[in-house]
């Protein structure tokens, strides 16, 4: 799902967002006219596998422990392939293109993202997969972690991993903790517009 800028004038970035698992695109969009960028390209993608207990869900991969990852690996290079094909349909470069995502969406964000250069990235309620990020060549992009106190399904410890993680690759890492759950408060999504508007303008 693409939602193009309010105005009629090209778009200063793109913003992809990735849903969490057992979500989808429309989810996310629903978000939009909080977040109040009327400048940018939004790009919601669904994720590639069906979720195991909703007809409308979608999963990057499988959290079961039986088949914990599976399927990880495709949707790495899926969404790798995706954003690289964006500035071709769009005509904005990655480097002027957030990648954004919640829970599951975040993990993906900090996996794909830490491969490709990125103009930033945003990580709300997400964590680290093992070994995921690596310091990658020419670094990895400045980074937005948000994360409620009161998180039970993403523990809070996730967050400060992954911000200990990359702070030790060298990257810019933003970090802000809600009095929140697992959810996307109005107050990330402010904390994201300003961090996207001091990463691309």
């Amino acid at each position: 799902m693409t939602v193009p800028p309010a105005t009629s004038q090209p778009p200063a970035g793109l913003i992809v967002t990735l849903h969490g698992w057992g979500a989808n695109a429309e989810d996310v969009a629903s978000l939009l006219p909080l977040i109040n960028l009327p400048d940018y390209q939004f790009v919601l993608p669904n994720a590639p596998f069906p979720y195991p207990h909703s007809p409308v869900g979608r999963a990057w991969y499988d959290l079961q422990e039986e088949n914990m990852y599976q399927g990880l690996t495709e949707s790495r290079q899926l969404l790798i392939d995706f954003l690289e094909s964006l500035e071709d349909s769009t005509g904005v470069p990655l480097s002027r293109t957030i990648l954004s995502g919640f829970s599951q969406g975040g993990a993906m964000t900090l996996d794909v993202g830490s491969k490709l250069p990125l103009a930033g990235l945003v990580v709300m309620s997400g964590y680290l997969h093992p070994d995921a990020v690596t310091a990658a060549k020419g670094g990895v992009s400045p980074t937005l972690i948000t994360h409620g106190k009161y998180d039970q399904v993403v523990p809070l410890q996730a967050a400060w991993k992954a911000r200990e993680t990359l702070k030790s690759l060298g990257v810019a890492v933003e970090y802000h903790e809600f009095d929140m759950g697992h959810e996307i408060h109005p107050q990330t999504l402010e904390v994201l517009r300003n961090f996207v508007v001091n990463a691309i303008g």
